[in-house]
Parts: C-alpha cells; structure tokens; sequence
C-alpha cells in the first residue's frame, strides 16, 4: 500500500511561490509511488488561537477538518514563505489550532502523533527561506511530529519557475527529488505500524 501524504502550503496568496512549490513537491510524492493529496488553507480559514474563545466556543469547525486530513495520512509536506524571518501567520495559526484538537466526537483524535513530515521553503531573497524553515521545524517538534532532516529551500522565487510550474535549477528539483524520498521512506513505516 502506498504511504498517503498530504501536502500544503504556508500562504494562500496567488502566484505565492510556496504554492508552486508545493505543487512541484506534490508532482515528485505522485511520481515516486506516494498517495498526495494536496489542500489549501484558504479552505481551512480560522480565527485567531485564543484560550478563551476554545472555552467559550469549542474547536473551530475548521481546525477539526485540518486535524482530520492530518490524521489521515501518513505524513505531510508543508512549503512555507519566510514572513520577517519566521512563518506566516497563517500557517502558525492552523498548525496551533490542530495541536489543541483531542477528540473528534466520541473518538480521541491525535492528529499529529505518529507523524513524519517534510519542510520546503521559498522566499524572494536568496536566504530562500531557510530561517522560516527553522521555525518551523521547531514548532512541529513540538507538536510530536517527526520531522525529516532533508529539506529543499528555493530563492529567488520570482525568478525559480518556469511557465509550467516545474523548478528551473536542477539542484533544486534534485534536492526536492530527495525530500519526496526521504519523506515517503519515513511515511511507510508510520504506514506498517498501522496495519499492525
């Protein structure tokens, strides 16, 4: 059975370079035998993490869905944009949001446990994101997710895809070639714990 992946990106903005690159990591899962579904965060829209609304309110509608399509896979791919030098707020917000998620109705849900997942980056500057990547990487240990230590970082994204998407630089889309190896290495055997 193939692992089953899921992959987004760090900001809705269009044309943002990290929805190209996920797009590219997406293709390169697909490619080399994974199961990739790809979501976007526009469609997981959620209010500021805040205590006190999760005790008034409960968890947003749109946390429990972003935790369930977590749960769901394997592992999971995230292309992030560097915003002053750390994540989006976006991203940070949902990755919050689905930490605080336990239980899905009647059931325990743990959306992040047993989790492998595989960090990009881009950014416009030729720093490519590396220090949002960081952040990131620390923030997903926390959380209990296992996070692979290959990673593929694209500056200079106004300039680093063609008209189809794909990456120009050959050491970029072979660095990404070996994320996607990485990751669904890592995604099986999450994948034989399940079926034992």
């Amino acid at each position: 059975m193939p692992p089953r992946i899921l992959v987004f990106a760090g900001s809705i903005r269009t044309g943002a370079f990290s929805g190209k690159l996920a797009a590219c990591a997406a293709h390169e899962l697909a490619q080399q035998g994974a199961e990739v579904t790809r979501i976007d965060l526009g469609d997981y829209l959620l209010p500021l993490m805040n205590e006190d609304l999760e005790r008034d309110e409960g968890i947003p509608q749109n946390a429990l869905r972003l935790a369930r399509q977590i749960a769901g896979h394997h592992g999971f791919l995230v292309a992030t944009p560097e915003y002053n030098h750390s994540i989006p707020p976006l991203l940070k917000n949902a990755l919050d949001w689905v930490s605080r998620v336990k239980r899905d109705g009647e059931r325990p849900l743990r959306p992040f446990e047993n989790k492998v997942a595989a960090l990009c980056s881009s950014s416009v500057g030729q720093f490519a994101g590396i220090r949002a990547i960081n952040h990131l990487r620390a923030v997903l240990v926390a959380c209990g997710v296992e996070v692979t230590s290959v990673q593929c970082s694209v500056g200079h994204g106004g300039e680093a895809f063609e008209e189809d998407g794909t990456l120009k630089d050959e050491r970029s889309r072979k660095t990404l070639t070996k994320v996607a190896q990485s990751l669904i290495f890592h995604a099986r055997t999450v994948a034989a714990l399940e079926t034992n």
